[in-house]
């Protein structure tokens, strides 16, 4: 493998932007570059997942379909095309060993990385006529905002593959066999609206309530890193919306956020704690004449964990990969949501590698370039020991 074409692969991609929503210019240059690697038209599509979650999405996931030069059960490599919105207007440099983003901005590595690594595998394997089986690969919408590509695509859609080996991880020795569960939750509370100057003990404040709420979570312990005994899960606040005066008491709020764990009934009762103090919060809250606001709160299941067994084919041809190139393999389990939970919920056993991308998420974010080649190679190596 030439390591100026992986590289020059992932500043491309780096500098397209497409944010969670707005993938098909990334889905446009992925598929000029597969073609361009020896991939025929009739081996892509892009699949209706986006009219189906009917939420504003420009297109659906990215699917390829290789056939294979022996015989052999057909795998997946995946990798998601959208990025976060600190990522807009992303400009990539190398900077030594690393690239990072010109500007104040994210850089994308999370998951362009993942994309490019692929890219660069299927160029080598058909440009040098390497044996492979037949091969899937998935490039998926709306990752960053719930995974939601990899939750409408069809398995029959992909050609039915046995295994799967998704790219959005950080060093190349990583394997990622399990994650979390998470829950997205929202209180829309309502009060009642007066003269904040004049009368606002007959108001009921909306902004009282989701205060004396989070409030009560953070005492309780059940704010940002949770752990109780040997339990352990996230929680977070994303959004606070409501007001329309400074003299007007705040009649409505709406707060949206999310509670993790891998343990399903501890995230059970994660959520029940957010519930319970929205509730009692409109409660607490009432005016002179005795009125009390109110809160609706709902929670909604974003993806559940999964936990896969070392004895798992793709585990240990990962891990064998990552052997051959002189790594220590790491598998690991991710305190975060993966495409993969959605494959593995699918019955597709599915293990998620490094790219060399760090700090996600954050202006610091960079992709280690010596990192980012060996997980290429760790592709390469997977695709041949997968054709065995």
């Amino acid at each position: 493998m030439n390591k100026d074409t992986p590289l020059t692969h992932l500043l491309d991609l780096l500098a397209i932007e497409g944010l969670t929503g707005q993938e098909s210019k990334v889905a446009e240059a992925l598929t000029k570059k597969l073609k361009a690697a020896g991939c025929k038209k009739a081996w892509i599509k892009t699949d209706d997942a986006h009219k189906r979650l009917g939420e504003g999405f420009e297109s659906g996931n990215l699917i390829v379909k290789l056939p294979g030069t022996v015989k052999a059960p057909r795998i997946m490599f995946s990798a998601h095309m959208d990025t976060v919105p600190l990522c807009k207007g992303a400009e990539p440099v190398v900077k030594g060993n690393r690239v990072v983003s010109k500007g104040k901005t994210g850089l994308g590595g999370d998951d362009r990385a993942g994309c490019a690594a692929i890219v660069a595998m299927v160029e080598t394997l058909l440009q040098h006529k390497i044996p492979h089986p037949p091969i899937t690969l998935l490039f998926p919408i709306g990752e960053e905002n719930g995974l939601h590509g990899s939750r409408m695509v069809r398995v029959k859609d992909l050609g039915n593959p046995v295994m799967g080996f998704n790219l959005d991880g950080r060093e190349p020795n990583e394997i990622v066999l399990g994650a979390m569960s998470a829950v997205r939750w929202t209180a829309e509370i309502t009060g009642r609206s007066t003269h904040a100057g004049l009368e606002p003990h007959k108001g009921i404040s909306a902004g009282l309530i989701a205060s004396k709420a989070i409030a009560v979570i953070a005492e309780k312990g059940y704010f940002g890193k949770i752990v109780k005994g040997n339990r352990a899960g996230t929680s977070n606040l994303g959004s606070m919306n409501g007001g329309e005066a400074d003299n007007q008491v705040m009649d409505r709020a709406v707060l949206t956020g999310e509670c993790r764990s891998h343990n399903p009934a501890f995230l059970e009762q994660i959520v029940k704690i957010y519930k319970t103090s929205f509730e009692q919060a409109a409660k607490s809250v009432a005016n002179d004449a005795g009125k009390c606001g109110k809160v609706k709160f709902a929670a909604i299941s974003d993806y559940h964990a999964f936990r896969l067994k070392k004895s798992e084919p793709c585990v240990g041809i990962a891990i064998k990969a990552v052997e051959a190139i002189g790594l220590k393999p790491n598998p690991c389990v991710m305190d975060a949501g993966l495409d993969a939970n959605n494959f593995n919920e699918k019955g597709l056993p599915t293990v998620t590698l490094g790219t060399g991308t760090h700090h996600f998420h954050t202006v610091d974010e960079y992709v280690d370039i010596k990192e980012y080649l060996t997980a290429c190679k760790v592709l390469l190596n997977i695709a041949q020991r997968a054709s065995a």
